[in-house]
C-alpha cells in the first residue's frame, strides 16, 4: 500500500467512458472477480487513469471538465492535481490538440518519444518492450483485438498499472509494485520531466508535475518495500 496522500487528489476525477484511454489491454479474468481493494489503492489507480487518459489523446470538453473538478489532497501531489484542475478549466480543446500534436506526434516525430523502449535504449521495440510483453503474458494480460499503440507507450503502461491497482486485471496484490519497478521506474521520471521543459508545452507541464509527484511516491514506498 501507498501513501494515502493521493487519495484526496484523486477520487473526484472520473472520466466518462469514451475518455478512457484506448482501452489496449483486456483483463487476465472478470474485474469483477478481483474483489475490493485497499482505497489508497483505488486513489492510485485514479491517477495513473487520469494519466493513461491525457497521454492517449489530446483532453476532450467532458475530460476537462472532470479535471476541473479535482478537488486535491495534501502534499506535493495534490498541489499538482489542483493546478492541473485550474489549467483544466480554462484550457481549449482545440489548442490542446496542437499542443498534443507537436509533443507526441508531429511531422516524423515529435518533441517527445513517449515510449519505455526510446527511453531505456535510445530506440523502439527494442529489449524492455521484450520483457514487457513477457511480464504481461506472465499476468495473463493482452492486448485487444485491433489495438494498434505499443505496450511501452506511457499511456499503455499507466493503463495497466491503474488495472493492476484497483485489481481490474484480477491480478494478487503486489504486481503493481513490481510492475512499476521493472517497466516505469526505470524512465517515467525522465519522462515527465521531459515533458514539463519542452518548448511545446503549456497544459501538459501541469500533466507532467502529476506524473512527477505520483513517480516520486511510488518510487519511494518501493524503496521501503524492498
Amino acid at each position: 500500500m501507498r501513501q494515502d496522500e493521493n487519495d484526496a487528489a484523486s477520487r473526484q476525477y472520473m472520466p466518462d467512458e469514451q475518455d478512457l484511454p484506448a482501452g489496449e489491454m483486456v483483463p487476465a479474468i472478470d474485474p469483477a472477480a478481483a474483489g475490493e481493494r485497499d482505497p489508497a489503492d483505488i486513489a492510485r489507480a485514479h491517477l495513473y487513469r487520469m494519466l493513461a487518459v491525457l497521454f492517449a489523446r489530446a483532453p476532450t470538453h467532458s475530460t476537462l471538465a472532470a479535471l476541473a473538478g479535482i478537488e486535491g489532497g495534501q502534499g506535493a501531489i495534490g498541489d499538482a492535481c489542483r493546478a492541473l484542475a485550474a489549467k483544466a478549466s480554462m484550457a481549449a480543446p482545440d489548442v490542446l490538440e496542437r499542443e498534443y500534436f507537436d509533443l507526441f506526434i508531429g511531422v516524423g516525430r515529435g518533441e517527445i518519444v513517449p515510449y519505455g523502449s526510446y527511453y531505456v535504449t535510445g530506440f523502439l521495440q527494442e529489449k524492455p518492450l521484450a520483457r514487457l510483453r513477457q511480464d504481461l503474458g506472465e499476468l495473463g494480460i493482452e492486448r485487444r483485438p485491433g489495438s494498434r499503440e505499443l505496450e511501452d507507450h506511457i499511456a499503455v503502461v499507466c493503463e495497466i498499472l491503474a488495472g493492476l491497482a484497483d485489481g481490474g486485471f484480477g491480478t494478487p496484490e503486489g504486481a503493481d509494485e513490481r510492475f512499476f519497478v521493472r517497466h516505469l521506474m526505470p524512465w517515467g521520471a525522465r519522462f515527465f520531466a521531459d515533458v514539463a521543459a519542452a518548448r511545446a508545452s503549456d497544459f501538459y507541464r501541469n500533466v507532467a508535475a502529476v506524473g512527477s509527484a505520483l513517480m516520486a511516491i511510488e518510487a519511494e514506498a518501493s524503496v521501503r518495500a524492498a
